[in-house]
This record gives structure tokens, C-alpha cells and sequence, in this order.
């Protein structure tokens, strides 16, 4: 998996070597070649761990699957073949079958061993463990025909992409309780390349599936395995409670692979999701409670959700979203120790006119961003709705929004936050800001219809619509002008 480190600024010390360093060479040429066969060495057994050596080296011994369950199944038991060519949904069928009957004596533990296991999408059940060893790959068949068509997501009223019904997903659960997906970070695989090509060409009737979808269930531990190439969202938990995703991998090419976001909590609570690796071509995250007027009907927000130690790619969208679809609310978010990096944006909340619902008590702390074109963006005229039928005069509220110690470099434009007269940005706090930036041009941060305040210095220098404060929290001067717009899309 992914080691994780504290994000942050690190300072380093320079030795100044120029004195003794020729004569230090010059008397220990063989100590140096010593070292450097050494180095050769030790480079060249390490790799053997990693790639296929030569046969004179003992390969290291496959990492047996720990017993998670009462009982346990290999997919092999059920006669899966793991070539990458022989369609194993019976097997898995057949596996869950047998799990689903073990509920009252504590469920049971599906291990896909090393392989490559096609198959076309399944169903999980309750009390179940499904373990992905080492060099494990659960692929999904690119053939559509396969894949189930699913009513509309009621709280979408619509499929995402096309009206009427939408694709399941490779791995799908309803209804569940107690669910474990995890690993020696195997692989689960959507092959979604033949998607986007469709996708692009217009040539799919209905929308997408997930890679992962799990519905209406609690309890769920998502961790040690790598999620990627999803046909459409990776990781999409819906109306669930309690869940945890952790040290998971989610990859698809970060450009030419649509709507490909990372984890999407729809309507969640209580969710976790730390210590992770995301690099996808939408969203890293985006949290989500539902679309316009069927999201408002719903009803479900999303609450308390901790998003931490992370590292996230997105040279499309943004690294951690709220929004657009969020109708439902959102609310007691906490995104800390963040990096964003080689990315179109970093952190975004986005909504429009019709979407209703909420976004409050956000909190951001603790951000890195590395080249990244727009750091910060609050945007409220996401105009993206799912039918005519939707309510211009539903508003959403964003209020009660911070961000401390945010950091970076190469960043063109920290701050963006465009709220409108119809939907101003209420209670927005800075404090302890330094980013680098790339482009010199003078209104960088910047905002309409905004209030809040600046607690100390921060950099670059604020805009004009915020209060300012000293360090002990004093006010220094008052804003008059919170309605005026500073918003420029041409840098």
C-alpha cells in the first residue's frame, strides 16, 4: 500500500562540502568503490522482491490470507479459473450464495487468490468478508450485455448520464450489514477503457455502472486493496452508515477517463475515509447528497464525515468536492492532511440555483497544494440540473466553512469564491495561509459575495470583502464591502 507521511513543509540544511570534499575523494577511492558495488548489490536484491529475478534467487513465499470469518471459501472451490479469460460470475455467485446462509454464526470470508479472475457483476451479502490476496485481480468484462440494468437512484430521479435505467455495478450490495472488502491490496479491475471510448462516442444508451456500489447498508470496511479503471464513479457508498475506507489505491488515467471519480459518499454518515492514494480523471472525492428536486424529496444529507492523510490527484476537477449534487445537505465535514498535487484544483464546493439543501460546519486544515492551477473554490453556479422539473427558487445555503493552515507552491490562483447575490458565502474563516504562487497578476484571491474574516497574516493578501483580525483574535478593521465581485476565469 501507499506509506504515508505528515504533510507539511519540511526545511533542509545544506553542508558545505566544497572544502574537503576533492580531498576526501582523492584518498578514498576505494572505500568509494567499496561503497558502490555495495549500493549496486543491495539495489539489485531489492529489486528481486519486487519484479521477477533470476532463478537463482529463492522467490519470497506468497503471503497466506488470514481467516477474518468463522469460515472461509477459496473462489477456486466453486471451480473459478483465474486466466483472465474464463468468466467466473457463476463462481462468485455461488460463493455468496454460500456465505448468505452463515449469517448466524458470524458470516463467512470469500479469498480470491493470485490470479486473474474475469467475471461480470455480482452481489456481496451480509456478514461477509471478500479477501484479495497479492497479485489477486478481479476484472470486469467490458461487454455491456453483462451488466445489469438498475433503476434510477431516487434521489437522482434520473440515470446520471441518460433518462431511465442505469448499469449496475461490478461489485454491488443492497440492504447489508457488516461488510468487509480488503486484502494483500489486491486488485479490483473495471476495464473501463471500453467505456470511456463508448462513452465519448455517444454510442451507450444508458449510464454507467460503478466499480463499487454499496446501498442502504452500515458497517462496511473498505481497506488494503487498489481500486481501478471504474466504467464511471470507483467507489460509490449510498445511503450507508458507518463506513470506513482505508489505505486504498484508486487510479484511472487522470485524463480521457470520464467521470472516473475517486470515492463518492451520497447521502453517508458517519464515514471515514484516511490514508489513502487517489489519482483519477474527475474528483478524487466528491461527497454528494442528492440532485435538485429528487434530492431535496430524499431527504438524506451527508453528516460527519472525516476525511484525513491523504495524497490526491485530479488534473480535471478537484482533489476533495462537495457538490455539485447536494441537495440533501452536507454538513460537519473535516478535510485535514491533504496534499493535492499536479492538479486543476484542490479543494471545491460547488452548487446552483435549484439544488436546495445545504453546506455548513466544513472544516479544512491542514492542506498542501503542489502545482495547482485554482487552490481554493467556492462555486455557486454549477448549472448542471436533471430535468426542467427542478426549482430556480430553491437555494442552497453555504455558511460556516474554515480553512487553517493552508500551504503550498506553484498554485496560479489560491482563492476563488464566487458566491452570487442570490446565494452569498457566509462565515468563512482563513487563518495561517502561505501559498507560492506562479502568477504574478495582482487580484489572485479572490471573491464575491462573501463575508467572514482573516485571523492574522496570511499570504497572498486577502480580498477586500473579509474582516480582519490579529492573532489573538482582536478585530482590526471591518469589511464594507461584502458584495463586491472580484472574480476573474481568464488565469
Amino acid at each position: 500500500m501507499v506509506e504515508t507521511i505528515p504533510l507539511g513543509r519540511f526545511h533542509h540544511q545544506r553542508l558545505d562540502l566544497k572544502r574537503w570534499f576533492p580531498t576526501f575523494l582523492s584518498s578514498h577511492k576505494t572505500l568509494f568503490t567499496v561503497l558502490w558495488i555495495a549500493a549496486f548489490a543491495s539495489v539489485f536484491v531489492w529489486q528481486r522482491n519486487i519484479v521477477d529475478g533470476f532463478s537463482i534467487f529463492k522467490r519470497v513465499p506468497v503471503r497466506a490470507m488470514p481467516k477474518l470469518r468463522p469460515v472461509a471459501f477459496n473462489l477456486t472451490d466453486f471451480g473459478a479459473v483465474g486466466d483472465g479469460v474464463t468468466l467466473n460470475t457463476e463462481a462468485f455467485e455461488k460463493a455468496v450464495l454460500a456465505i448468505s446462509k452463515l449469517g448466524k454464526k458470524g458470516g463467512g470470508q470469500l479469498n480470491v487468490p493470485s490470479g486473474r479472475w474475469l467475471t461480470a457483476p455480482f452481489n456481496l451479502t451480509s456478514h461477509m468478508t471478500l479477501f484479495l490476496a497479492e497479485d489477486a485481480e478481479i476484472l470486469g468484462i467490458q461487454d455491456e450485455k453483462y451488466w445489469p440494468l438498475m433503476p434510477p437512484l431516487p434521489s437522482y430521479g434520473y440515470g446520471r448520464e441518460h433518462p431511465g435505467p442505469r448499469y449496475g455495478s461490478l461489485i454491488h450490495g443492497q440492504n447489508l450489514k457488516d461488510i468487509v472488502i480488503t486484502g494483500h491490496n489486491g486488485t479490483i479491475n473495471g476495464q473501463g477503457q471500453t467505456w470511456w471510448k463508448k462513452y465519448r462516442q455517444k454510442l451507450l444508451n444508458h449510464t454507467r455502472g460503478p466499480l463499487v456500489q454499496i446501498m442502504w447498508s452500515s458497517n462496511i470496511l473498505i481497506s488494503n486493496i487498489t481500486l481501478r479503471d471504474s466504467p464511471f464513479w470507483t467507489l460509490h457508498p449510498y445511503d450507508c452508515k458507518n463506513v470506513t475506507v482505508r489505505n486504498v489505491t484508486i487510479l484511472a488515467p487522470v485524463v480521457e477517463a470520464p467521470n472516473t471519480d475517486g470515492i463518492d459518499p451520497d447521502s453517508c454518515e458517519d464515514m471515514v475515509i484516511e490514508d489513502c492514494y487517489i489519482s483519477v480523471g474527475d474528483d478524487g472525492i466528491a461527497i454528494k447528497s442528492g440532485w435538485d428536486q429528487y434530492g431535496i424529496s430524499y431527504g438524506r444529507p451527508s453528516k460527519n464525515i472525516l476525511i484525513r492523510n491523504l495524497v490526491v490527484r485530479s488534473m480535471v476537477s478537484a482533489g476533495v468536492s462537495i457538490g455539485s449534487e447536494m441537495s440533501g445537505g452536507v454538513s460537519n465535514v473535516t478535510v485535514e492532511n491533504v496534499l493535492v498535487w499536479s492538479s486543476r484544483r484542490a479543494v471545491r464546493i460547488k452548487t446552483a440555483p435549484g439544488r436546495g439543501g445545504y453546506v455548513r460546519h466544513i472544516t479544512y486544515r491542514n492542506l498542501t497544494f503542489d502545482n495547482v492551477r485554482v487552490g481554493i473554490v467556492i462555486k455557486t453556479d454549477y448549472n448542471e440540473h436533471p430535468d426542467e422539473g427542478y426549482d430556480p427558487k430553491a437555494l442552497p445555503v453555504l455558511k460556516d466553512i474554515s480553512f487553517t493552515s493552508v500551504h503550498g507552491q506553484g498554485v496560479r490562483v489560491p482563492v476563488r469564491i464566487h458566491g452570487s447575490e442570490e446565494i452569498p458565502v457566509r462565515n468563512v474563516t482563513f487563518r495561517d495561509m502561505s501559498v507560492g504562487l506562479t502568477y504574478k497578476k495582482k487580484h489572485i484571491f479572490q471573491c464575491a459575495f462573501v463575508q467572514g474574516r482573516v485571523i492574522g497574516t496570511i499570504f497572498p493578501a486577502p480580498c477586500e470583502n473579509l474582516d480582519r483580525y490579529d492573532e489573538q483574535g482582536k478585530l482590526v478593521k471591518h469589511s464594507a464591502s461584502q458584495n463586491m465581485t472580484d472574480i476573474d476565469y481568464d488565469f
